[in-house]
């Protein structure tokens, strides 16, 4: 598996994060390329996501906003039982 495959498993835009951080975006490569997926994903485990939050797939933001409820539903409660 490539970097660029990995990223887009992870839903991360490549183009747009090379773009706007590149010594990240090569750094976390090289690392990718010396190591196993799992490894890599462990050590970068709490900035996949910040990361995915700047430079997420333009697909998932349009799958998203139209998954997305218009209207909310009402809290259903359980009603108390009488005896």
């Amino acid at each position: 598996m490539t970097f660029e495959e990995y990223l887009l498993k992870k839903k991360i835009d490549s183009a747009a994060f090379k773009l706007a951080e590149p010594a990240q975006w090569q750094e976390w490569r090289a690392l990718f390329e010396s190591m196993s997926e799992a490894s890599f994903t462990a050590q970068k485990l709490y900035l996949i996501n910040p990361t995915r939050r700047k430079y997420l797939l333009k697909e998932e933001l349009i799958e998203k906003q139209k998954s997305a409820p218009a209207v909310a539903k009402p809290v259903m409660r359980p009603k108390p039982k009488m005896n």
